[in-house]
């Protein structure tokens, strides 16, 4: 049992009976209590975790799409898209600056998440399946000699998605639910530090959301070994779904204990997990989490092997994109234009001067022609 003390998020408590717990190994604040969205949004939502000061959400309860997620994705990292995204959830940022990361957590089997430390939440209409695979694609095109980090994970379907540094970076990462579960049973697993209470370490479904936390545990852990990541000119990509808390609602219901215990735990971890990778970019990344309670329609893609360590270099794509340019294409093309429009502008000053200009005045090479050149 963890030490009992005031919590900074006791304000939520207000109407339910809870039991906060505080954890030294881990520092996470558990909250038992039923799960209510402190931002007022209930069905599915999309929450922004972190986000830096130059990458302004506002905050409202503007629905977005699910299907205008890899848009959202990839106009909060600078990239453009192909249709206008007329949403007033995201403002217009700086030309000049973008994340250096973008983190995005797709949580199956909830419709929201207590996470009290959010920048802004939205209500998510039409949740359909998607992918980050067209921006994927967009950073290993305009970044292929940088090679970003790329890194798609499903640990319940076993899918695995990785480009870039990802290969060396996360080549330790376990990906099977068989390798996952055996490092549950390793040294420094989350199950030393997280209180199950009511989930058990031998029932199936409650592995399976006891292996997405410890997976979690272990990007951060990884990340931290390799900081250098977070120092190069090339923006990440983070794409990760979990279904554990689906699995335990399917097998035990929603008011079940185990089910409370879970959600409670998920948004701690959650919570923690935003807190450490914004820190790990230097305050530069974007988190998002999305809590959806069903998808619509099932979706299927092809996974990559993590020790695929071949690379295509512009592979011909299906999303139509467009030629490979340097990051520095931005730059340069700002130099041009500036310099044309000041040419320009030059240009016209002195047109005008000139053709406004009297010569009998102005001019010392009209004022000595009225005069006789005296010669030695």
């Amino acid at each position: 049992m963890g030490i009992r003390e005031e919590n900074p998020f006791a304000h939520l408590l207000v109407g339910c009976r809870a039991t906060v717990s505080f954890h030294i190994h881990t520092g996470f604040s558990f909250i038992d209590c039923p799960l209510v969205s402190p931002k007022g949004v209930h069905g599915d939502s999309l929450t922004v975790l972190q986000a830096p000061e130059f990458v302004s959400f506002q905050k409202g309860d503007w629905p977005v799409s699910g299907e205008k997620i890899p848009d959202l994705v990839a106009l909060t990292m600078g990239f453009s898209v192909q249709e206008d995204l007329s949403w007033p959830g995201l403002q217009v940022g700086p030309l000049f600056q973008r994340p250096r990361a973008n983190v995005l957590v797709v949580v199956r089997g909830v419709d929201s998440l207590a996470l009290p430390q959010s920048v802004a939440s939205y209500p998510l209409e039409n949740p359909v399946p998607f992918t980050l695979d067209s921006v994927a694609e967009t950073v290993h095109s305009l970044f292929a000699e940088d090679t970003p980090v790329v890194l798609q994970l499903a640990p319940s379907e076993e899918r695995l998605y990785m480009l870039g540094k990802a290969n060396a970076v996360f080549e330790d990462l376990p990906v099977t639910l068989q390798q996952i579960r055996a490092r549950l049973s390793q040294d420094g697993s989350v199950l030393a530090s997280l209180p199950l209470n009511s989930l058990s370490r031998n029932a199936e479904a409650d592995l399976l959301f006891l292996s997405e936390v410890q997976v979690l545990h272990d990007i951060t852990a990884l990340l931290q070994r390799h900081r250098h990541l977070a120092k190069d000119h090339s923006p990440d990509l983070y794409s990760l779904e979990l279904s554990g808390l689906e699995e335990l609602s399917r097998l035990y219901g929603q008011d079940s204990a185990q089910y409370r215990d879970a959600t409670a735990i998920l948004a701690s971890v959650l919570q923690k997990f935003g807190e450490d990778v914004y820190g790990l970019y230097g305050n530069s990344a974007v988190v998002e989490v999305v809590t959806v309670k069903t998808f619509e329609a099932p979706l299927t893609r092809k996974s990559r092997s993590i020790l695929q360590s071949q690379q295509t270099s512009n592979p011909g794509s299906p999303y139509n994109l467009a030629y490979k340019y340097n990051f520095n294409y931005a730059v340069i093309f700002n130099i041009v234009l500036w310099l044309m429009i000041a040419l320009a502008l030059a240009v016209i000053a002195v047109a005008y001067n000139l053709w406004n200009m009297d010569p009998g005045y102005d001019s010392i090479i009209y004022r000595m022609t009225n005069q006789k050149i005296r010669m030695d």
